[in-house]
Parts: C-alpha cells; sequence; structure tokens
C-alpha cells in the first residue's frame, strides 16, 4: 500500500477509536494483504457514455431465474444504452425487499447465483449495495449475539429503554428500541429503521473489521461500485441526531482510501435522502469521500415544475450544481425503488408548496410517508408513487400521447445536467402505480416495485403502439444519442439559462462541442430566442433551427449544437424521438 494512503486510513481510525488505531492498523494491513492480486483490475472513471440503470434482480421474472431473465432483456433489448447496472439487494433477506440482509456474502436462491453476476459483469459495470448500517435479525450477527457468542460481543447497541433518545432523527413510525430475548436476559437494541433490522455498532473494531471484509469481497465478486445503504446513521453518539457525524465521515474516508489502495476502479455512492445542503458533504474534499451522490432534489423539483410548468426553482436550485472535482459527480435520477424523497426539498420549497405535492400524490393514487421529528411532529418523508402517475394524473381528461410528452421530458432533464443519468427500471418501461402490489404487501413503497413477466414485456415492446413500448425506445434512443456527444462529459461544465419560467435550459460545453439542452415545460406551442451567436441543428429532430425563433411543441425537448457539416451527418439528422 502506497504510504500515503496509509497515512490516510490511520488519521481516520485514530478520529474514531483513538489510541486503538494501531491495533486496527494491522488488522487491516492484514486485510489487504489477503486480498491483494484477488480483485480483477476494470475501467475506471467516467464519460459521456455513461448511464446507469436501478432494477431489483427479480423485477422480470419468467422461467430462468431471474437474473438469467434480467441478462436476457439487457442483451437483446437495452444493449449499450446503459453502462452500469445497479442490483438492488440480491442477498438472501427477511424484510423490506432486501434491505434487512441476512447473509452479505450470498445469493438469493431464488434469483440466481454468483456465476449468473458474474455473466453480468462482464458486460456491464455492476453496482452492489453495502447494507452496512443494519443486518436482519435472522443474520449469523444476531443469532450468535443472541447466544452469547462471544465473536459477536457487542456487535449491537443495548441501551436500558429509558434511555433518553429524543435527539435521535427518526425516519421511520416505529420505536428506536426493540427487545430480543438472549441468553443473558432482554436486551434493548437500536433499530433506526425496523425490529427486524438492529444496527450495528461501529463503536466496536470489529464490526468494522468484519464489513471491511464484506465490502472487498464485492470487489473480488465484480462490483464497480458500492452503494453505501443509509449511510448517514452509521455512527451513533446520544446527545446528538445521530445523522451525519464527524465519525461517519471519518468512516466513509477510511473506506475510500482502502479502496484506493486495493481495487481503484470502484467507486462509492452515497444513499443520503436528506436536504441538499447536507448531501453535498459527503464529497467531502472532493477526492476523498464518495465519488457520486445522488442528486435527491431531482424528483421533487422536476415533479414541481411540471405541475406548475414553471422552471424558476428549478433554475434557481440548478445554479448550485457545482463541479466538484474530476474524481467527483451527481448521480442524476427522478425515480429509485423507494419514493420521491421530500427531505431534499427542504429550504427550495416552502411549506405550502410541499404540502401541494402531498395533495398531488394522494390525488394521483399514491401514498406518503411521513418522517417523526425531535418534536413528535409529523412531516413529509416520500412521495409513494411511480414516476409516470407522479408527472401524470391517471384521472385526468388528457391523451396518452400528452402525457407521454410529459413524462419524456422529465427523463431529459437528468440527462442534461452535470454528472450520470440513473434511470429506475420502471421508469425505462413507463410502468404505472402497481395497486395490487399495495394490496398483497400492506406497504405503500410497493406502489413502484412491481414484478413483470418477461413474456409480457417482451410483447408489449414488441408492440409499437404500447405505452411500454413508446417510452422505452424513445428513452434508449436518447441515451444513445447522448452518450455521443462530449459536452455531456460528467466533467462537462454546465450553465443554467434564463429563457423565462417556461423553459429548463442547460449549456454544456466540452472542447470540441457546445450543446444547449432547452426543456419546454408546458402543454401549449411556443416560440423562444435562444442565446446562440448561429443558426443551431436541433440532434433529436435534425431540424434547422434560427436562432431567433426557435419554435416549441408542448413538452419538447431540443439538442441544439451549432450547424456545421459535422453535425449535420448522417448519423444525427433525421433522428426524430418521440419527445420532439
Amino acid at each position: 500500500m502506497h504510504e500515503d494512503l496509509r497515512r490516510r486510513i490511520l488519521v481516520c481510525l485514530e478520529r474514531v477509536y483513538g489510541d486503538g488505531a494501531p491495533a486496527i492498523m494491522t488488522a487491516i494491513d492484514a486485510l489487504l494483504a489477503r486480498y491483494a492480486g484477488a480483485i480483477p483490475a476494470r475501467e475506471q472513471g467516467w464519460s459521456a457514455r455513461d448511464a446507469l440503470l436501478i432494477t431489483y434482480a427479480d423485477t422480470l421474472v419468467g422461467d430462468a431465474p431471474p437474473l438469467q431473465t434480467l441478462q436476457r432483456v439487457l442483451h437483446t433489448a437495452v444493449g449499450e444504452a446503459f453502462t452500469f447496472v445497479h442490483l438492488l439487494p440480491f442477498y438472501p433477506y427477511s424484510s423490506d425487499d432486501g434491505f434487512a440482509v441476512e447473509d452479505f456474502r450470498a445469493v438469493r436462491a431464488e434469483v440466481g447465483d454468483w456465476a449468473d453476476i458474474a455473466c453480468l459483469a462482464d458486460s456491464y459495470r455492476l453496482v452492489f449495495d453495502g447494507v452496512i448500517n443494519h443486518v436482519s435479525a435472522s443474520s449469523a450477527y444476531l443469532r450468535g449475539y443472541c447466544a452469547g457468542d462471544p465473536a459477536y460481543d457487542d456487535f449491537f447497541i443495548a441501551l436500558d429503554p429509558a434511555t433518553d433518545t429524543s435527539s435521535v432523527l427518526r425516519t421511520r413510525n416505529l420505536p428506536l428500541l426493540h427487545d430480543y430475548a438472549t441468553v443473558h436476559g432482554t436486551r434493548w437494541l437500536w433499530t433506526t429503521f425496523s425490529r427486524d433490522q438492529p444496527d450495528l455498532n461501529f463503536h466496536n473494531p470489529r464490526v468494522l473489521l468484519e464489513i471491511l471484509d464484506v465490502l472487498l469481497g464485492y470487489a473480488q465478486r465484480s462490483a464497480a461500485m458500492i452503494r453505501l445503504d443509509a449511510i448517514p446513521y452509521l455512527w451513533k453518539e446520544l446527545g446528538t441526531s445521530c445523522a451525519h457525524l464527524p465519525q461517519t465521515h471519518a468512516l466513509i474516508t477510511l473506506i475510500r482510501a482502502i479502496f484506493d489502495a486495493a481495487a481503484p476502479h470502484v467507486l462509492l455512492l452515497t444513499e443520503t435522502n436528506v436536504p441538499h445542503r447536507e448531501n453535498v458533504v459527503y464529497f467531502g474534499a472532493g477526492d476523498d469521500e464518495a465519488q457520486m451522490i445522488y442528486n435527491f432534489a431531482l424528483p421533487p423539483l422536476i415533479l414541481w415544475s411540471l405541475r406548475k410548468g414553471d422552471g424558476t426553482i428549478l433554475s434557481t436550485w440548478a445554479r448550485g450544481l457545482e463541479f466538484i472535482s474530476d474524481h467527483a459527480t451527481y448521480l442524476n435520477i427522478t425515480a429509485t425503488h423507494d419514493g420521491i424523497g421530500m427531505r431534499p426539498t427542504e429550504g427550495i420549497l416552502s411549506e405550502d408548496e410541499r404540502q401541494e405535492l402531498v395533495q398531488l400524490a394522494y390525488a394521483h393514487g399514491g401514498d406518503v410517508t411521513g418522517k417523526r421529528n425531535a418534536d413528535g411532529s409529523l412531516s413529509p418523508y416520500e412521495l409513494n408513487l411511480n414516476y409516470f402517475d407522479a408527472v401524470n394524473d391517471p384521472g385526468a381528461e388528457e391523451t396518452e400521447e400528452q402525457q407521454l410528452r410529459r413524462f419524456l421530458v422529465s427523463q431529459a432533464i437528468p440527462m442534461a445536467l452535470i454528472g450520470i443519468p440513473g434511470l429506475y427500471l420502471h421508469s425505462l418501461l413507463g410502468s404505472r402505480n402497481d395497486y395490487a402490489g399495495v394490496a398483497a404487501t400492506g406497504r405503500a413503497r410497493s406502489i413502484n416495485r412491481a414484478q413483470i413477466p418477461v413474456a409480457q414485456l417482451l410483447e408489449e415492446l414488441a408492440t409499437p403502439t404500447s405505452l411500454r413500448a413508446r417510452v422505452f425506445h424513445a428513452l434508449t434512443r436518447l441515451l444513445t444519442l447522448r452518450a455521443r456527444q462530449p459536452a455531456f462529459h460528467p466533467n462537462a461544465p454546465q450553465q443554467i439559462l434564463d429563457l423565462g419560467p417556461a423553459f429548463f435550459a442547460v449549456r454544456r460545453e466540452a472542447p470540441a462541442q457546445t450543446l444547449w439542452a432547452i426543456h419546454h415545460l408546458r402543454d401549449t406551442t411556443t416560440t423562444q430566442t435562444i442565446p446562440v451567436s448561429t443558426r443551431t441543428v436541433d440532434l433529436l429532430s435534425g431540424e434547422s433551427c434560427p436562432a431567433n425563433a426557435v419554435t416549441f411543441a408542448p413538452y419538447q425537448v431540443r439538442w441544439l449544437v451549432e450547424e456545421t457539416a459535422t453535425e449535420r451527418s448522417a448519423e444525427t439528422a433525421g433522428t426524430v424521438l418521440a419527445i420532439t
């Protein structure tokens, strides 16, 4: 290990564990020696061609194991539209759709095996979940703890049930402490999320070493990125909110340094569904914590902009999206397996505006999950509905064409911004609210986690007039065209333009290209002046556009570049997408 990296790790250990740092460093040295030469070298960094697909391993189901079914669809239908595939937890689990992990080192038999993972890794850079804040109550860790196995002493946080925990930030309407029967009597353990998800105790260095072994094992198993789930809550100190604590950031910095030493191609993605100002601190100094964070403010702000036909708030917020470094960028999303987070809108939307989105969710057939605050009050935590039905009222008297256009502009906006676009599989497939799933599980989040029979999906994709086919083909063609534009490199500078409230406009620039991505947010036809000095060509439609009078159809997106022989090549001319 390079001495600089070793020093970074030791500094982090000293910040967290004080005098115990040297002994832990010795154990980490041994761990890294064990993985030396065992982790295959893979592609590093990112480029304009990168895009990330988010999916459960078993969203697509058929006769074969779901991982094989997913691979079949990716290879035959999706192809090179995506470079990264985020497989949501595919480990054995007991609840929370995979986020109560029973065995970090196994593939759930119902979805496939490690050989299936390896096959996917041959074509895509895979994202694994590091669900390291907590484990399943059925895990070997908790069973060993309850049985009195000394190997698991202090693996969990036991408190007197009378302990004052009122300062702790709560994201669920459940008790923080739950009782567990052990050989030493009842123990009340810390559970940030549920009884079935007791939190690990990182005050115990043996927990840290176990988790580092797990994460390095993922790199050995071909992970190109590790998503650190629920990472803000990793370290607990009574009397604080137990969120975003300095020790948590020190541990992320430590994990980054270890991967820089053992597997520099592996990226860290932090899952921090919190206000934007709290989210960006997980970049650290720009080169020492996460290489990537979710742009969690995007989904609700795009929804707000399309509801109002006004991009003013979105534009104002986006002007604050700064280039971080060559080694840090944003994952731009509109949907994930969870709902549309509302905490990221704190300080951006007013309380009245936030409540308007709450009412929208109910009106569009969805639900709302509340967050319990320290004072006992409730505030909206997330909107639970599929993103297609978030931007479109299922009960409105609109044509499918109108709804399609509105949805596609919502998906095009993240593709234009600095960073890497990430699409949830159900967005790529134009899925609607899954009410049967909610009825079956009784959980609001099931509304956008439907399983799709692959035979039905392939039939719909082969039917050009179906909604799934129209959404899928428009988005994959858009991603394919995006990948060829140098101006969409994640590190390329951006400027948010002011074209009036009806538009969200971004200027991206690379040495070989300047591109204006203009998004019309209203169901009207209008003509707009674009701040360019020459005629442009729209890469999406092939049209030649005068600078002073560009016409936009309802919800139209245009990618404009200066009109030259190169841009008017057969590669771009006439590439008319459904969003034109």
